[in-house]
């Protein structure tokens, strides 16, 4: 779209202005450098410095690489591993994400996603979640309330690997990256500096105005700003696997039943595959993990489908709101498909990781802001991790193109406080409601079932209420 002429011409000013500043501040920072940068030689001065390149780091790099506004600043990415060839296999890993409609979004406007379809990913059009100690359950439909797919299941190695091919692109010119950088320590900016400086194992040291974290759930740039970080471990791991089901359908459907040790999923990975996320107590996960195949197997098709111990109080309950939401033409859950049963496990797919609860209560700092698991982190009963850390990578990504379009700097206070402000109004409700169903489902008492029990049903039976719920789970 063409812009007024007065309009084109104050932001070629503007364009000219910012290049201005970032001149002018380099000689600054250059000649009047503080005694605790005269310490280190500075290897390279960068604009914006980008730890850790995983999918949220190489995304948010290549965002701001691909970004017009943001063409003009030199940006670094650090990352720890180094730079393996990737070649698609013919089996699934067992590492995947459920990746909503805006990180599509977000995705299709890097050109990402073109490299996704290339390879392969399933789309979820089905959910279905229930009760393994009533009769309760909740389903989804995307054609019915959205009308479109609700999730897209895409293993973790497709996902960076498409990433990385856009971000290695000729069109991407100010972004360069380190791999297998080893990070020894940092200097945020105090009161005498504006830099921060990146410090590495091998003696090399670089400094940038803007330094972002995007280093995991235990981020050193976090503890570098000493900020406060609230965190609780489960007490579970997450047991993953690729299964080979008994039969072929069609497979568009995510399965999830809370069982009293915590959730089974099974997420659609092709037409007789699936992908399994089994959280569960550490005990019984180890236990798990060291079962021959047959018998992992056997125990995994029980979660799925055995018969719990039932409350008569709970089953009577539900079994009245259930009559009388069939007589008021709502839907009653007593229509529902079965889960598939699984043949076998993908060979040497096992694996665990712990689950657990974190959030910085600052994504900011002069100078420094926070992405992805280096600012929260969830359980992975609702799918939402990723999504998180993406949604943190648009946001910083607007806000930082606006301010240099303001004529802001990009360390300026103004839009980095609008980016946690934005960012924690919708991570914060999302990670409590995620952690209050966690809890609400670790707990087999007849009062807490029964409570649980008849808010499904009736969440199921109202469409709009459904409705809001997925829209806000992939946005």
């Amino acid at each position: 779209m063409l812009l007024p002429k007065n309009i084109h011409r104050n932001f070629i000013l503007v364009r000219k202005i910012e290049t201005l500043q970032s001149k002018v501040y380099r000689v600054y920072s250059r000649n009047l450098s503080t005694d605790s940068n005269k310490k280190h030689e500075i290897k390279s001065q960068y604009d914006v410095i980008i730890a850790g390149g995983g999918m949220v780091g190489c995304s948010l790099a290549c965002a701001l690489g691909k970004n017009s506004i943001l063409s003009n600043l030199k940006i670094l990415l650090l990352e720890g591993s180094p730079n393996k060839q990737f070649h698609l296999k013919p089996e699934y890993s067992n590492r995947v994400v459920a990746l909503s409609q805006k990180t599509k979004t977000l995705m299709k406007s890097l050109k990402v996603w073109q490299h996704v379809e290339e390879m392969r990913l399933q789309p979820v059009r089905n959910m279905q979640v229930w009760d393994a100690c009533s009769d309760a359950i909740i389903t989804f439909n995307s054609a019915e309330i959205l009308d479109e797919d609700v999730a897209y299941i895409v293993e973790n190695d497709v996902l960076q690997h498409a990433v990385n091919t856009e971000l290695t692109s000729s069109e991407i010119k100010n972004v360069e990256i380190i791999y297998g950088a080893k990070i020894s320590g940092y200097e945020l900016p105090t009161n005498n500096t504006t830099d921060s400086l990146v410090k590495m194992n091998n003696g090399d040291v670089y400094s940038c105005r803007l330094l972002i974290g995007a280093d995991g759930a235990n981020s050193a740039v976090r503890n570098a700003m000493g900020v406060q970080y609230l965190s609780w471990s489960y007490e579970q791991m997450g047991v993953v696997a690729t299964l080979d089901l008994a039969e072929e359908t069609e497979n568009t459907t995510a399965w999830q039943r809370f069982l009293p040790t915590g959730p089974v999923a099974l997420l659609p990975l092709s037409s007789t595959q699936s992908s399994l996320v089994w959280s569960t107590n550490v005990e019984h996960a180890k236990q798990l993990l060291q079962l021959p195949e047959e018998q992992f197997v056997d125990a995994l098709n029980d979660a799925l489908w055995k018969q719990y111990p039932r409350s008569t109080t709970v089953d009577a309950v539900t079994s009245w709101l259930s009559s009388w939401l069939k007589s008021a033409g709502l839907p009653d859950g007593a229509t529902r498909q079965l889960p598939p049963s699984v043949r076998q496990i993908a060979s040497g797919s096992r694996a665990a990781f712990p689950l657990g609860f974190g959030h910085s209560t600052r994504y900011v700092a002069p100078g420094v802001a926070l992405v992805g698991d280096a600012a929260h982190r969830v359980h992975p009963l609702a799918g939402q991790g990723v999504n998180l850390g993406f949604g943190d990578v648009r946001d910083l990504t607007s806000f930082l193109s606006d301010a240099i379009y303001s004529g802001l700097d990009i360390t300026h206070n103004s839009w980095l406080e609008k980016y946690e402000t934005s960012r924690q109004r919708y991570n914060v409700p999302t990670m409590l409601g995620i952690d209050a169903l966690h809890k609400l489902y670790s707990m087999d008492l007849p009062p807490v079932v029964l409570v649980r029990s008849l808010g499904l049903q009736i969440t199921n039976a109202l469409q709009p209420v459904k409705k809001m719920i997925m829209s806000h789970a992939t946005t």
